[in-house]
């Protein structure tokens, strides 16, 4: 394992601890900053994601945007390649994907312009620490190439850090939100 690797996995555990506790503690109303800030984006494709373990959930946000506009969730194809975005809405079935993540039962792939992105970690300069297989990286970057994409970074505030691990191909989110607040960033 290289230094990187071991500072990264570091970083990871200090990560996950910090947000166990945070979800074990957090109550009902954790996605109200996350509906607000997508309030100004309504019927604009919006990519969720369907929480597993401790990550902070935002169903309920996806719920309301899911009565304005398309709304994806995450597909995991293989490792090593960017994920892909089937339609989800409120109620649809759903079966188990890759990870323990649940997807929709029936496929019908779309093109998000704002990916709500699950994380470990993330610092104030807009970077992300996720659970080191690359999809997200690999996803944005492949938007970005394509068109403006907006990567929202949902977290609990307790997963802030200000030394995180970063290489150059990690892509940078445009702005975190947690249950307390929202952080812009300036690309």
């Amino acid at each position: 394992m290289t230094a990187l690797a071991e500072i990264k996995q570091a970083a990871r555990a200090a990560g996950f601890a910090r947000r166990k506790l945070a979800h074990a503690q957090a109550g009902p109303g954790v996605a109200g900053h996350l509906s607000q800030v997508l309030a100004g984006y309504r019927g604009v494709a919006l990519a969720g994601y369907m929480p597993i373990r401790t990550e902070i959930d935002p169903i309920p946000t996806m719920e309301e945007a899911a009565a304005h506009g398309l709304v994806g969730v995450p597909v995991i194809r293989a490792p090593g390649q960017a994920l892909v975005f089937s339609r989800w809405q409120p109620g649809g079935a759903m079966v188990a994907g890759p990870f323990g993540a649940r997807i929709p039962a029936q496929e019908d792939l779309m093109v998000p312009e704002i990916l709500i992105v699950p994380l470990v970690a993330f610092d104030l300069k807009g970077g992300r620490l996720g659970y080191g297989g690359g999809f997200y990286d690999r996803t944005l970057e492949g938007l970005r190439q394509q068109r403006a994409t907006l990567a929202i970074g949902f977290a609990f505030a307790a997963q802030q850090t200000d030394d995180l691990p970063l290489e150059a191909t990690d892509q940078p989110l445009d702005m975190v939100v947690t249950e307390v607040g929202v952080h812009e960033f300036s690309g």
